[in-house]
């Protein structure tokens, strides 16, 4: 644990990449091979699950400090970290622990099924024992939400410093669904397994956004285009009769989505699509908030397969015939997936199969494509994905080939109505907002009525000032969040909107942020409700 915790406190010290792979590499070269196995995991989250929960945390942590529990949760929400505000409180340790990380996380999982008070004498223990940053690593980990800005290209970029193997080979091996309690850094980064490859994906390829006008790409027949579809980015494999769909953020979410069993019977094993899982509620594209009734939910029941049935709107074919193929140009992997759909998907049953090809589409002037692009929300997508038609498929996110030519986001004037501490550097200041816009009532009266949250879009400064004004204008105060008199007008952008009945407003955005604080306009000139219900498609 101890070098784990140096390791961490390094990497959360520094914005430096080159610091980060050099401590990874050093910490990879001299760790058991148990830790380093741990290791990889928590950095490509796949951490234990919390075996406490958080309302003991604070409590048990506030009685070993000896202080009243108030004064730990204002503790807490100035620091804005429950593992720091506990590794802060209780007193220094005298003695220390020889114990592995590996030790740790297994004693960690055990702990999920005993008592109350057997899990407090296991915190009392260690807590003792346990240095400042030691201590907040080990509860970091006990709460389940242990992240670090390590990405997993980083991480994989070290292990390949440290072990001599191929970047993107140890890109490919660490994908899929192992797991770290039962398989071993031998197995796991050093040989060849064959059974594992039954069910793992590929790498995902990830494009940059584009800066400025597509047409400093250069000349346009060198691209392809298609639109961005807001859904679900996919691997859906078939081998050996049998499918595993993966998302971009490698959960296997197979059962999630029965529909595409159906592919099992049609096309050819030793295939791997990457596309999008898309709503196709009545025959149509829906929306990402339609999606979202089947995210999460660990059944999916009968109705609500009829209500928002998926389909998979596939753009590229990663395998073959058994053959890894993404190093062959775009224009020709598209060619085999073209076939491939055709094969399969008939004109007879082309309305009862869950599999839809993506339209490539060509231009001959870069006019041509920006007017395709303003066609995005009409087609229910989120702009355009360019692709160099002799592009390879890569490993992450790589500049050049492929880009993101999002459409401009949809835009409403709303007023600040809730403030809460942010996290990290932020979190002695109010920096997570609650916008409302004007409704009226059934007395005729004009009321605010809150739509959305937003964290990003200001600078420092702007986020210093207003947090100035939010504690000297504060109403009332619910835990860490406080209402604050009506005021400040905020320009809010987001990406799609969509009617909801989880929301007070009845309306859902999506990726809600400030786009500019508008102290020209006083609130009365903020948007109501119905102008923001006005931009539904």
């Amino acid at each position: 644990m101890k070098n784990f915790a140096l390791l961490i406190k390094t990497l959360d010290s520094t914005n430096k990449t080159t610091i980060k792979v050099q401590a990874l590499t050093d910490y990879f070269l001299k760790a058991s091979d148990a830790d380093k196995v741990w290791t990889i995991a928590i950095l490509s989250h796949r951490r234990p699950p919390r075996p406490v929960n958080t309302t003991l945390l604070r409590t048990w942590a506030s009685e070993l400090a000896n202080i009243p529990l108030w004064l730990f949760e204002e503790s807490y929400h100035i620091v804005g970290d429950l593992a720091e505000t506990i590794a802060l409180v209780i007193p220094a340790a005298n003695q220390s622990s020889d114990k592995s990380l590996t030790v740790f996380l297994e004693e960690m999982i055990a702990l999920k099924k005993k008592t109350d008070d057997d899990k407090k004498t296991y915190l009392y223990e260690n807590w003792k024992v346990l240095n400042y940053y030691e201590r907040f690593v080990f509860t970091k980990l006990i709460t389940g939400g242990f992240r670090i800005g390590v990405s997993q290209k980083l991480m994989t970029r070290a292990l390949a410093k440290a072990t001599e193997i191929d970047e993107d080979i140890l890109a490919y091996k660490l994908m899929g669904n192992w797991d770290p309690n039962t398989i071993s850094f031998q197995q796991l980064v050093l040989e060849e397994n064959e059974s594992d490859y039954l069910s793992k994906p590929y790498p995902f390829y990830l494009a940059y956004a584009i800066e400025g006008e597509a047409s400093g790409l250069g000349d346009i027949q060198n691209w392809s285009a298609e639109h961005k579809w807001d859904g679900i980015r996919s691997q859906v494999i078939l081998r050996n009769d049998e499918i595993f769909v993966w998302s971009r953020g490698e959960e296997l979410v197979t059962d999630k989505y029965p529909e595409f069993n159906e592919f099992i019977n049609i096309i050819p094993n030793g295939t791997v699509i990457d596309g999008e899982i898309l709503p196709f509620p009545e025959g149509n594209i829906g929306t990402f908030n339609d999606l979202q009734t089947r995210i999460g939910r660990k059944n999916i029941s009968a109705a609500l397969l009829k209500k928002v049935p998926v389909i998979l709107k596939a753009y590229d074919i990663l395998e073959w015939e058994g053959k890894d193929i993404r190093q062959l140009p775009f224009i020709e992997r598209r060619g085999i997936l073209q076939n491939m759909f055709k094969s399969v998907v008939s004109e007879q049953n082309q309305n009862n199969i869950s599999l839809h090809l993506s339209e490539t589409m060509y231009f001959n002037s870069w006019n041509e494509l920006a007017e395709e692009r303003d066609r995005s929300r009409e087609m229910h997508s989120e702009g355009l994905m360019l692709k160099r038609k002799d592009s390879p498929y890569l490993v992450g996110r790589k500049k050049g080939d492929w880009w993101k030519w999002k459409v401009d986001p949809l835009t409403i004037d709303a007023v600040l109505t809730y403030a809460m501490r942010g996290h990290g550097r932020r979190s002695n200041l109010f920096t997570d907002y609650t916008f409302a816009l004007w409704k009226e009532n059934e007395e005729g009266e004009k009321e605010l009525v809150t739509f959305a949250k937003a964290y990003s879009g200001l600078t420092d400064v702007e986020f210093r000032k207003l947090d100035a004004w939010i504690k000297k204008n504060t109403l009332e105060r619910f835990g860490p969040v406080r209402s604050v008199t009506p005021h400040h007008v905020f320009e809010i952008a987001f990406e799609g909107i969509a009617l909801s009945k989880r929301h007070k407003s009845g309306i859902a955005t999506r990726f809600p942020r400030m786009l500019r604080w508008r102290k020209d306009k006083n609130i009365h000139e903020a948007n109501t409700l119905e102008d923001l219900k006005g931009l539904i498609p």
